[in-house]
């Protein structure tokens, strides 16, 4: 599997224009929560810090909330999009690892707003709630979409008490790691920025192929 992320170059200038947008106004909103508290800012205020009007804010974020926990509603659609499209001889983890290739392939450039957003979360817990809500629901599409791809039929609507769908444990267990690997992958580089972003997400999709067998101990480690 080639082992760089996807370029912007790969996408329509529509697609990133639309996503350099949206990564504009989520940056302005983790600064100025930084800086004043997300209670006091305003979708006045970010829009403005970002260069768009308010009416467009909400062409990108459905809340004042979203844009603070830079929550992209269109994320998992286009992940269910690629795992779905992507070709029929890569493993699920394969297929899952390349399409959340593309989507973070611009992470390197918002290295301060990535180290700036566990501040904003760590001071609201009503932020902190609402990342969890939104990656649950994105976790369950990916979950579809890779229960899709192995050849289940995955009812639209929930069947179990909890409200979820009948995708299968295996499908359910990929996507929820899936997500812990880019949670990890993005903690670490902000801790280790001198080591290129891809270089650590390839690595940790790498030991998750790997079956995440334990490391060797160094010599005389232990003595």
């Amino acid at each position: 599997m080639q082992r760089v992320m996807e370029s912007g170059a790969a996408l329509g200038l529509r697609e990133r224009k639309k996503r350099a947008t949206r990564a504009a106004l989520g940056e302005a909103a983790v600064r100025l929560a930084v800086e004043h508290g997300a209670e006091n800012v305003t979708v006045e205020m970010i829009s403005e810090a970002a260069g768009v009007s308010p009416r467009t804010f909400f062409n990108y974020f459905a809340s004042h909330d979203d844009a603070f926990a830079m929550i992209d509603a269109d994320l998992g659609p286009r992940v269910t999009r690629a795992v779905l499209a992507a070709p029929a001889a890569l493993s699920p983890l394969e297929a899952l690892r390349a399409a959340l290739a593309a989507e973070l392939a611009d992470v390197e450039s918002q290295s301060e707003v990535w180290t700036l957003l566990p501040v904003v979360l760590e001071r609201s817990p009503r932020l902190f709630a609402r990342v969890m809500t939104a990656q649950a629901g994105q976790e369950q599409e990916l979950a579809r979409a890779i229960a899709v791809r192995l050849g289940r039929e995955v009812p639209e609507a929930p069947v179990d008490v909890c409200g979820g769908q009948d995708t299968g444990l295996y499908a359910q267990l990929l996507a929820g790691v899936a997500g812990t690997a880019v949670r990890v992958s993005v903690g670490h580089w902000c801790s280790h920025p001198e080591t290129p972003f891809a270089e650590v997400f390839h690595e940790v999709f790498d030991q998750l192929a790997a079956g995440l067998t334990a490391p060797l101990a160094p010599a005389g480690a232990g003595r």
